[in-house]
């Protein structure tokens, strides 16, 4: 039976046993949730399993390790390829779905893992020798590997990649949603939390009309402690007002921590334009290649 799907919520409020859906449609924004939760996953002492396609499976390991994501022990965590985890020679079907993640399961109890979290990129479904309709029976019976609280999921659903309909279908599938934390978002500008490493994300054009929000996704950082990062990659434009506003955000933290903000050569020149790239607390990253 299917039931509808609860309010999305944050990758950090998710407990032992949940089954959760993420549809996106930006890769970075899935990445830095699929790091959180592997993250939080091995930290908890939890087998952790992700499936993706063969030709992200480097990009996968390569992009947690970047995020300083890495498993206390050996085997912990494991990067697995779709394609061959549900398909193998034959067809998908829902039963030898269901069959793979039992096995994985029973697996981490053998190995004295405190649970299983497996995330998984369903994009293998759309492919001719899969089945979206195995891939619907699937969601809507696995939810028994889910009751005793050993087993957590997310599966991630790429919006660019599946029909509307099979989209609402998954949604209503999962009893949890997963979804970025976002401050501020309009055609021009996207501000959201991002969780690996922590501190906020900037897309689109900023200037002076955004620095309440500006302000507002700083201050959450600020209070979540540790150092702060700001991710300026996918800035197209910076004002002196929102650079500055960044700067007086660094400068008013205490001894011992820092503001690392990484982005294109435009935001180190305005940095260095309002001094803020001189304050001891910030470190100021460019991204070559753009511009």
């Amino acid at each position: 039976m299917v039931t509808a799907m609860t309010s999305s919520v944050s990758v950090d409020d998710l407990s032992p046993g949940d089954h959760a859906c993420l549809t996106y449609s930006d890769a970075e924004e899935r990445l830095d949730i699929v790091a959180a939760f592997v993250r939080d996953g091995l930290g908890a002492g939890q087998k952790v399993v992700c499936f993706t396609d063969q030709a992200g499976m480097t990009d996968l390991a390569s992009e947690l390790a970047q995020r300083e994501v890495r498993a206390p022990r050996r085997g912990q965590l494991t990067v697995r390829d779709n394609e061959r985890s549900w398909i193998g020679s034959g067809r998908a079907s829902a039963a030898g779905m269901i069959d793979v993640l039992a096995g994985e399961l029973a697996m981490a109890d053998q190995q004295g893992y405190a649970g299983l979290r497996v995330t998984a990129d369903m994009c293998w479904a759309t492919q001719p020798v899969a089945a979206v309709d195995e891939l619907l029976v699937f969601e809507s019976k696995v939810a028994g590997l889910f009751t005793g609280g050993r087993l957590t999921a997310i599966c991630q659903y790429d919006r660019q990649s599946f029909d509307q309909v099979t989209l609402a279908f998954a949604a209503k599938a999962h009893p949890r949603a997963v979804a970025a934390a976002v401050y501020y978002e309009d055609p021009l500008l996207r501000i959201c939390r991002q969780h690996v490493p922590p501190g906020i994300r900037l897309a689109g054009e900023i200037d002076y009309q955004r620095l309440p929000e500006l302000n507002h996704a700083l201050a959450e950082a600020l209070r979540l402690g540790g150092d702060i990062h700001v991710n300026l990659v996918h800035l197209r434009f910076l004002d002196a007002a929102a650079a500055a506003a960044i700067g007086r955000a660094a400068a008013g933290l205490p001894p011992g921590r820092s503001m690392v903000v990484t982005g294109p050569r435009l935001v180190a020149k305005m940095f260095a334009l309002v001094g803020a790239s001189e304050l001891p607390a910030v470190r100021v990253r460019v991204v070559h290649g753009r511009p």
